[in-house]
């Protein structure tokens, strides 16, 4: 078992990939065989596939805050005229379909949590074409995010309420980025390289939702967080390395998250959820739910 991306490196060494090691971890906690786990990663990929189509497709929250920015991006990539790669914007699409589907109480895969649940999903679906993966890569893919994720977690936090957004859309950018420089062939150290390098970009991200909905603004973050994805994991894969070692930035993110006043911390006090607009729509909700 390991407890630290060092030690995540280091351990994975001894196996082919860092899913594979993550495998063979859980079916030693679990108990569970190899065919269990891997089934149960696969019915994971199932649920993503699903929020992401449905999400596209068209949604509206229950409150009507959010919803139809998926379809809307996904007409804006059919038109062909953008300024971005288009990997990122399917990424940016995909991201906001699962988290629109969420804010309408639909079913998605948490990764790590409900509100980050768009970063992951929106870019293992946006790259696999790309990458020619496999069934089986594919679910690779979750498991080597969720060997880092696992790390921060332990070490920081994967919670808003109690980290921050950074925490939240952080960690699940930050575990998107590993998996994608490991789905590209890159090393496992790369991987870490990336974490680090989204992390300290996303450090003191405050959760501020607006009427306290997972939706504003973090539909969004979502899609921005999956653009991070990319870019940390082109970085590192370049060879840019963090000058701050991965765990001393994981720990950097918990003081940070820890030190974070409480109206930052999904409490909808302050940031955004304090603006005139917030307030109305807030009171707003309010009264159509009395």
């Amino acid at each position: 078992m390991f407890y630290t991306i060092e030690e995540l490196v280091i351990e994975s060494k001894n196996y082919p990939s860092v899913a594979e090691m993550m495998i063979a971890i859980e079916a030693e906690n679990t108990g569970r065989s190899r065919e269990q786990i891997l089934a149960i990663m696969e019915k994971n990929l199932v649920v993503m596939e699903q929020s992401v189509a449905e999400g596209v497709a068209g949604v509206k929250s229950v409150t009507g805050l959010t919803g139809g920015d998926a379809t809307r991006m996904n007409d804006y990539l059919a038109a062909g005229d953008f300024l971005s790669g288009e990997t990122i914007l399917q990424a940016v699409q995909n991201a906001i379909a699962v988290n629109e589907v969420n804010a309408k109480m639909g079913l998605i895969c948490a990764t790590p949590t409900a509100g980050s649940a768009g970063v992951v999903s929106g870019v293992l679906m946006a790259v696999r074409e790309r990458l020619a993966l496999t069934r089986a890569q594919q679910v690779d893919f979750l498991f080597t995010a969720g060997a880092f994720g696992l790390v921060i977690a332990n070490n920081a936090s994967i919670s808003g309420a109690e980290g921050g957004c950074q925490a939240e859309i952080g960690s699940a950018s930050a575990m998107a980025a590993a998996a994608l420089v490991c789905a590209k062939g890159g090393t496992p150290h790369q991987a870490a390289q990336a974490v680090a390098i989204t992390l300290k970009n996303m450090m003191g991200l405050i959760c501020d939702p607006v009427a306290g909905l997972v939706e504003v603004p973090c539909v969004k973050r979502n899609a921005l967080g999956s653009s991070q994805a990319f870019i940390s994991a082109d970085m590192a894969l370049a060879g840019i390395e963090s000058v701050i070692p991965p765990d001393e930035v994981v720990l950097a993110m918990y003081q940070v998250g820890r030190q974070m006043p409480s109206i930052f911390k999904e409490t909808a006090e302050g940031g955004l959820a304090m603006t005139p607009t917030a307030q109305r729509l807030q009171a707003e909700i309010l009264e159509a739910n009395r």
